[in-house]
């Protein structure tokens, strides 16, 4: 039989890992990518940095999910449907998959190790 707690904690602790780094690398890209049409360096990041703001707020996002996994993975979940409607990602499949479906599904993980950690508490208890 399986450790519900187990897959909970390895649940919980790969999706939050993930989508960190994923919301780290692209708040970067973003501030790094426009920022040689500004002049470079600093000054260049400062004035590209509007183009960061999705990836900020993605990262409060992710913030919740940290703190509060139920939430924070609707909200994630929520994140991956919301850009399929917003990017139209699913007349390119290699964006739906690569962009939506991850969120999605990290958002699910989320939500999925959350209950079974809920579940292990109570038939413990």
């Amino acid at each position: 039989m399986i450790n519900k707690t187990r897959l909970s904690k390895y649940l919980r602790c790969t999706a939050k890992a993930v989508l960190t780094a994923v919301a780290a690398f692209w708040l970067v890209f973003a501030l790094l990518s426009g920022a040689g049409s500004y002049g470079g360096g600093v000054r260049g990041i400062i004035m590209n940095s509007p183009n960061a703001l999705p990836w900020v707020v993605f990262l409060g996002v992710i913030y919740v999910a940290w703190r509060w996994e139920l939430v924070g993975g609707a909200l994630v979940a929520g994140t991956g449907l919301f850009t399929v409607f917003a990017f139209d990602t699913l007349r390119s499949p290699p964006v739906f998959f690569l962009l939506s479906f991850p969120l999605a599904v990290l958002g699910g993980c989320l939500i999925a190790g959350r209950y079974l950690m809920i579940k292990s508490r109570v038939r413990n208890e």
